[in-house]
């Protein structure tokens, strides 16, 4: 190994501990952050951001990538981390440095306002903020687009899931905007009458039971830990994970499901190779990618027929006999489908055609065929086409969702991606590992989470994402195992 590549990987260790601390202060703006100091978290993340990208950006990083792109005695993973620190640096390149600041602060101060705009149902508190944050994403995305060859769309996409470009989304998602309708309709038919269990649950006796839930699944509390936000997420570190969530006295359905999903990207996370921690072939392989592994834990295994058993066990150990914790109605109520307005609480066989239009929308927004004033009608008007519902305000239409008022256009439609992966995978799982369901039975997914600590966790970033698809799942992406998964648990041969 050449002094060039030492020297780069030193300076990549650098701007990782800088973008950690940032993830650290991103979870703490959501969990604990006093309302009063969003301004000055938000200069705190501008500046981090600032220096980051500085010191990616700085003509000696060029100069040691292309030395370390010289030197023939790399192994693999080091050819695979200078590739990746190439394609970062010459993305950040193509942004000036106040650009950056700028977005930093106005996606910041989108957020924040559009908090109050869903309190108060209320658009009209979001746009000016949203326009401006949409016009310098605009502007980013052109930049960057001109600097990789790229339209500004695919230049967002690259971003949360490299290589990911609109001509493979495009047929996969016509594709599901055909098949899901009738599908949805079928499933529809076939809903079995369901008990929510009601509660109360005080919220300490659902955390304590969902901490003991997450050890089960393979999360170390000792590397993590689970809080409160108003939408749950993972963030943090590989070395430090921040799971959240939100939690009803009425409803522990809600918070368990969005745990169980969370868990996925932790385990994904804490899977990835600790000698690449803080370069960048050491991160997850993208969105899609990391979108997969919690799909995988949270839909094809723990609302699995064969784990749900399990699950009821452990409810009525932990809460107290109860009809709706039986085996039966608990898959009565995590199977049941529904026209529902609300992405996050979507069944998986419409929450494609939310991803769908949030994917139409964007696009039409950035390309400027749609402006931010038209969004709440054209939202419904979608809503209605797709999903044959209507919001009756702007809380639950137009702004349920934190990523564009956060600047993250291009990410949803990781999800719905992600969601082909994580059922092209299992599918793959199934076939390697027979006695899986007895096992899921069981609550153990010992051996399924080997599996995908092999085949997609240790793996990280070194290969690319068509051929990490390919190689761990045995193909490329598609949509025949996600719509054969949904017609086998929904009944719709």
């Amino acid at each position: 190994m050449g002094w060039h590549y030492a020297a780069l990987e030193e300076r990549l260790a650098r701007i990782g501990h800088i973008e950690g601390a940032l993830a650290v202060l991103h979870w703490d703006t959501a969990v604990c952050m006093p309302a009063g100091a969003s301004a000055a978290r938000g200069e705190q993340i501008a500046t981090l951001k600032r220096l980051a990208h500085d010191l990616l950006t700085h003509d000696e990083t060029g100069e040691l990538i292309a030395g370390a792109e010289a030197e023939a005695d790399l192994d693999p993973w080091q050819r695979a981390n200078v590739r990746e620190a190439h394609r970062r640096f010459r993305r950040a390149r193509a942004l000036e440095p106040a650009l950056v600041e700028a977005l930093a602060r106005a996606a910041n101060s989108c957020e924040m306002s559009w908090r109050e705009a869903r309190r108060r149902s209320d658009f009209a508190l979001l746009r000016p903020e949203l326009e401006t944050l949409l016009g310098l994403v605009r502007e980013a995305a052109t930049r960057i687009g001109g600097a990789l060859g790229l339209s500004p769309y695919d230049a967002l996409l690259d971003e949360y899931q490299p290589d990911l470009r609109d001509s493979l989304i495009a047929p996969l998602f016509e594709e599901l905007a055909r098949a899901l309708p009738p599908l949805l309709e079928a499933a529809l038919t076939r809903n079995r009458p369901a008990v929510r269990p009601s509660g109360p649950f005080p919220e300490p006796a659902q955390k304590a039971f969902l901490e003991q839930l997450m050890a089960r699944l393979g999360f170390d509390f000792a590397r993590g830990r689970l809080d409160e936000s108003a939408h749950p997420f993972c963030g943090g570190t590989a070395a430090d994970i921040r799971v959240t969530t939100r939690w009803r006295r009425d409803d522990l359905a809600s918070a368990l499901m969005a745990v169980l999903h969370e868990t996925g990207h932790a385990l994904y996370g804490a899977g990835l190779p600790r000698r690449w921690f803080g370069q960048p072939v050491g991160e997850a392989r993208g969105i899609v990618v990391h979108e997969s592994q919690s799909l995988l834990l949270e839909m094809q295994v723990c609302r699995s027929p064969a784990f749900l058993r399990f699950l009821a066990r452990a409810l009525a150990t932990a809460f107290g006999p109860d009809p709706a914790f039986a085996a039966s109605n608990l898959e009565a109520l995590w199977h049941r489908v529904e026209r529902g307005l609300i992405r996050v609480d979507a069944d998986e066989v419409s929450y494609p055609l939310h991803v769908i239009l949030r994917w139409r929308l964007e696009k039409a927004l950035l390309a400027g065929s749609l402006a931010v004033a038209d969004l709440p009608a054209a939202w419904n008007e979608g809503m209605r086409e797709l999903l044959g519902v209507v919001p009756p305000d702007d809380a639950r239409g137009c702004l349920q969702d934190i990523h564009w008022p956060s600047g993250a256009f291009g990410y949803f439609p990781c999800y719905t991606l992600g969601a082909l992966l994580a059922a092209q995978l299992f599918r793959a799982a199934r076939t390697a590992l027979p006695e899986l369901d007895r096992a899921l039975e069981r609550g153990e997914i010992g051996d399924l989470l080997a599996w995908l600590r092999e085949r997609v966790h240790a793996r990280a970033s070194l290969l690319s994402f068509a051929e990490l698809v390919c190689e761990a799942s045995g193909g490329p992406l598609g949509v025949e195992p996600f719509l054969d998964h949904l017609r086998t648990r929904y009944g719709a041969h």
